[in-house]
């Protein structure tokens, strides 16, 4: 089944395209303004990886505030954003890999370790962010985590599994390359 699998031509682009996946959802989550929302009835509070924006009652425009003036600001921005250029450079090199006829599986690992590069960045930004997020900004009422947040933890959901195939497709260079034997489980007498 793995041979034929990688063999075949339109599945063997499966794990770039999952990497190109999580490129978008990576920028997704870099540009999106919903990462933390809070809303009362006094005023509305929203907050994306660079800024904390509020707007109050009778206010037609969000003041906002920059992120980047805090050092936990900065590191999880540098963090996450590390974290996705690094996801960037492994989605090039998978379709580098998997563009040549045959596989270089040793490239393949080492994909798979800079993955897991990757999603070690992005943990530790969304790990930082919420706890002193909510630690230093005054948010009154209910805080939600939202939509681009959820892109940031899919992001890095995705680069943990595909570091995993990355990093495991190379224990069946031989059955991809049709290298073994088969197996037969039906012995005649």
């Amino acid at each position: 089944m793995v041979q034929y699998g990688l063999d075949y031509t339109r599945c063997r682009w499966i794990l770039p395209l999952m990497l190109g996946i999580a490129v978008i959802f990576g920028l997704i989550a870099l540009a999106g303004r919903g990462w933390l929302e809070s809303e009362t009835e006094p005023y509305q509070h929203q907050a994306s990886l660079w800024e904390s924006c509020t707007m109050f009652p009778g206010e037609l425009e969000w003041t906002c505030t920059s992120l980047m003036d805090y050092a936990w600001g900065r590191a999880a921005a540098a963090t996450f954003l590390l974290g996705y250029i690094i996801l960037v450079i492994c989605f090039a090199l998978a379709i580098i890999a998997f563009a040549i006829d045959t596989l270089r599986f040793n490239f393949i690992r080492g994909i798979g370790g800079l993955l897991f590069t990757a999603a070690a960045f992005s943990v530790m930004a969304l790990v930082i962010y919420p706890v002193k997020f909510t630690n230093e900004i005054d948010m009154r009422g209910v805080n939600m985590f939202s939509w681009a947040y959820g892109f940031a933890w899919t992001t890095t959901i995705m680069e943990i599994g595909l570091a995993f195939f990355f990093c495991c497709l190379p224990n069946y260079e031989d059955e991809i390359l049709g290298n073994v034997k088969p197996t037969y489980f039906y012995t005649s007498p």
